[in-house]
């Protein structure tokens, strides 16, 4: 009887010892899942008030918008949206793994749509100045460009460089709330300003109507539209770029980490050629047309 049970209890002992042994293994098993889940989910040290961390936790990235050929507008053939920095946005959304919603603005209301947080980054072509530089943050930059004038082709013989510009008898047209405002302003100090609103090109109409005598914009901008309106258009030295100058996108100050992120994007979009390669594709079509 004692043997019996001696026997039988050794038995239960195995018995326990090996229900041990597997319960033992299944919970070193759990526990190196749960590591992992940890691990996976460990906090990335993005500020929780980041714009950055707002767009990972709702899938989208906002992006507001100004027209201005070739850099950010609406195709005249599918009235979908292209251009060089539309590429680019939409190259960031795929890296960050989310959709990019798009918002049209004025140019006067471009950066005061952005500090009051309509969207998250500006992603036209947008020139620094000083002004902008004092309310809004310059990310990158991605790209540097100058200006050149828009005269008509019965003024082509009064203008010979950016010297003749600084007369009370020069009257230009501009963009109201664009870069050139600012810049004639303070480089053409004695010149006066006439100002449009809407789509940048519209204010070259007033130059063409005669009602002015310089359309100043961004050098490759003025080129095409000189190629599209040879009829009229007409480029003051055209070989002498003036004010080049940062040409990129901007956040709203006092977010540090957005900031940083786009920093590096703007370096990495410029170094592994992507900016070069979408500005020869869209310079290339334009002289297509």
């Amino acid at each position: 009887m004692s043997e019996k049970f001696e026997s039988s209890r050794r038995d239960m002992m195995k018995l326990a010892l090996g229900a041990g042994g597997v319960a033992a293994a299944g919970l070193a098993s759990t526990t190196a899942g749960v590591k992992q889940a940890y691990a996976q989910l460990l906090e990335s040290g993005i500020d929780e008030d980041s714009v950055l961390a707002r767009i990972k936790k709702d899938n989208v990235l906002r992006v507001g918008y100004s027209q201005t050929v070739p850099w950010f507008q609406k195709s005249a053939k599918t009235g979908e949206l292209i251009g060089i920095y539309y590429d680019v946005c939409q190259e960031l959304a795929k890296a960050l793994e989310v959709e990019a919603e798009y918002q049209e603005v004025d140019w006067a209301n471009a950066t005061v749509g952005l500090r009051r947080g309509d969207y998250d980054v500006f992603g036209s072509s947008l020139f620094y100045t000083m002004p902008r530089a004092l309310v809004v943050n310059y990310i990158g930059p991605m790209w540097h460009k100058g200006r050149l004038a828009v005269v008509h082709k019965d003024n082509a013989g009064r203008f010979k460089s950016a010297a003749d510009f600084n007369s009370p008898d020069v009257t230009f047209s501009v963009n109201v709330g664009s870069s050139e405002e600012n810049w004639v302003k303070t480089t053409f100090p004695e010149a006066k300003i006439i100002t449009t609103s809407g789509n940048i090109t519209l204010a070259a109409e007033p130059v063409r109507a005669g009602k002015a005598d310089i359309w100043a914009t961004g050098d490759l901008d003025a080129q095409i539209f000189a190629a599209k309106n040879s009829s009229w258009a007409y480029i003051v030295d055209e070989e002498n770029i003036i004010g080049m100058t940062a040409n990129t996108w901007a956040i709203r100050y006092g977010d540090s980490a957005w900031k940083f992120f786009l920093d590096m994007w703007a370096d990495h979009m410029v170094a592994s050629g992507f900016m070069k390669e979408r500005y020869q594709h869209y310079l290339s079509e334009l002289q297509k047309t």
